[in-house]
């Protein structure tokens, strides 16, 4: 029958009015498939029948949301095989890949025969999704849109199947699914928030993830893992992924943004996304997450914040350097000015290269001086992690130059050495510690060929066959005697304290390497000393000077 014989006979039968409403809905209908299946349909998807799910919530975008449902589409389509997503609480995870992906794999993404199997740390949980998924593919929306691609035949919390042999089941970590295989697995949340710091349960599950949940795939060379989780633990399962566990695309998106480990994903080895943001601190889905529900989420405190939301878990209070172990200078700052510095002293833990997905630079400057307690303890003026290459394409630096101008026409197209030089003058050091590794000895000598009329000296220093955390170790007993001093309220300390408070877990280690590297030559060359041992070698200096008498002894000698 012709287009228009059929809509003459609809006329007839419904009258103009009735029949030209149904026209218009079904030609909405035709747009609305070709739109969920085009590429970036999921989120289209999302947007279309969020009111069934979420009728008194409004649906609020942002581009986490297409971050993330733009690495769905691509582990739908095969490009992506195993994706460790990283993101926030409230971040509607659950939703997205337990309840709107199946359903949209399902119908607009062709695949009605897809079968997946869903784990959290809970069934609860699972349940819960399949019986969201349940009332979104029972509703009257859905029907009218997909229902001619599949009926149900399994309508239970526990498992939703379709006729084309589509199925979901809902399991736990460590749940009654054995012999089960699915064409996707589905991780939700494997630790409860409060089993992450326990040794039984939270190693348990990284174990059972390895070794069972691994291998519930139909197929290893297609079959697909999804896992979507917040921080909890350095030690959790998404620590066990990033350490030991290679072919994952780590999606990671924190609540604030930072700069120096902004998250770019690869896939198939080239550049598939990229943190948009640009300025520091800026929060990733300011739609949901508002000024009032940011300040609730400080409140929270410093390993809820740095764990969950930033999605850089450290021990509770930090590890070998703890948070609590840092003196603020701030309160002690008179006039805007740092107290008087007997010496001051670069270092840096080099690396030079321009792609971030290799190790940046870390430099800080610490100021020798006397603290309020008396004691000789080293305060922090500065600290940061670039990407640099050795030498940067601008011309050298003219005699008698100012550095600021100097700065100001060349700067961004700096490498490690005019960087080093322009630092070391701003702050009137007098020495540089560079790390004696494999590009320690170019920068070095480059260095020294650049400033040899700079009024600092520079020194190789070899760490020698000791490992980071001996390193550490070694210089942790200065934190205990609180010789270490920031000001708390300046971002460059509070990146140098983010990522001491998560070594040896932290993605970046340069700035701990920089730390330690320089409080240990000021401890070995007697620039930090505790006010107790100064006291007591005053006391001695002045016996020997017999001005002060040895203590008589209480009993008879």
């Amino acid at each position: 029958m012709q287009l228009a014989e059929r809509i003459r006979a609809l006329e007839d039968e419904l009258g103009p009015k009735r029949a030209l409403a149904l026209a218009l809905h079904t030609q909405r209908l035709k747009r609305e498939r070709r739109r969920q299946s085009e590429p970036g349909g999921l989120l289209h998807f999302i947007r279309y029948f969020w009111r069934v799910l979420e009728p008194d919530q409004p649906f609020k975008e942002g581009w986490a949301l297409e971050a993330m449902c733009l690495h769905l589409e691509a582990v739908h389509r095969g490009d992506i095989l195993r994706l460790l997503i990283n993101i926030s609480p409230g971040s509607m995870k659950s939703l997205l890949v337990n309840v709107f992906y199946p359903a949209w794999r399902w119908s607009a993404g062709g695949k009605p025969s897809a079968s997946f199997l869903a784990f959290a740390y809970s069934s609860v949980l699972t349940e819960r999704d399949n019986a969201k998924l349940l009332t979104l593919l029972q509703s009257r929306e859905f029907k009218a849109l997909w229902g001619h691609v599949f009926a149900l035949t399994e309508q239970g919390k526990i498992l939703v199947g379709n006729d084309k042999r589509g199925w979901k089941h809902a399991s736990s970590v460590g749940g009654t699914s054995t012999g089960l295989r699915a064409d996707c697995v589905l991780m939700d949340d494997p630790h409860a928030i409060n089993d992450a710091e326990s040794e039984v349960k939270r190693p348990n599950t990284c174990r059972w993830f390895k070794e069972s949940m691994s291998n519930r795939l139909n197929n290893m060379d297609t079959s697909s893992i999804i896992v979507i989780m917040q921080r909890s633990h350095e030690a959790d399962v998404a620590g066990m992924i990033l350490d030991e566990m290679g072919g994952y695309v780590h999606l990671n998106v924190p609540l604030f943004f930072e700069p120096d480990a902004r998250c770019v994903t690869m896939v198939k080895g080239r550049e598939f996304w990229r943190d948009p943001r640009t300025v520091e601190d800026e929060v990733f889905w300011p739609e949901r997450y508002n000024a009032r529900g940011i300040e609730e989420i400080l409140k929270l405190g410093d390993h809820v914040v740095v764990s969950q939301y930033q999605q850089r878990p450290e021990p509770r209070g930090g590890g070998l350097f703890k948070r609590s172990y840092w003196q603020d200078y701030g309160p002690h700052i008179k006039n805007g000015k740092f107290p008087p510095f007997d010496y001051i002293i670069g270092s840096l833990d080099s690396a030079f290269t321009e792609k971030e997905m290799n190790d940046p630079c870390g430099f800080s400057v610490w100021g020798c001086f006397r603290d309020p307690n008396g004691a000789r303890s080293a305060l922090l003026l500065t600290a940061w992690r670039k990407h640099l290459r050795l030498n940067g394409h601008c011309r050298e630096k003219a005699k008698g130059e100012g550095w600021e101008n100097y700065k100001q026409e060349t700067g961004d197209k700096w490498g490690v050495v005019q960087w080093m030089r322009y630092e070391m003058a701003r702050f009137k050091a007098d020495h540089l510690l560079i790390e004696n590794k494999a590009n320690g000895h170019d920068i070095h000598n480059e260095i020294v060929r650049q400033s040899e009329h700079d009024p600092w000296s520079v020194e190789l220093v070899d760490p020698k066959n000791l490992d980071k955390w001996a390193r550490g170790m070694r210089v942790q007993p200065i934190f205990d005697e609180q010789m270490v001093w920031c000001i708390k309220s300046k971002a460059y300390a509070k990146l140098m304290i983010d990522d001491a408070a998560s070594f040896p877990r932290g993605r970046f280690k340069d700035l701990v390497d920089s730390m330690t590297q320089v409080l240990w030559w000021l401890r070995k060359h007697g620039f930090l000393e505790s006010a107790s041992v100064l006291q007591v070698r005053r006391v001695n200096e002045a016996r020997k000077a017999g001005k002060q008498r040895a203590p008589k002894a209480l009993y008879p000698v």
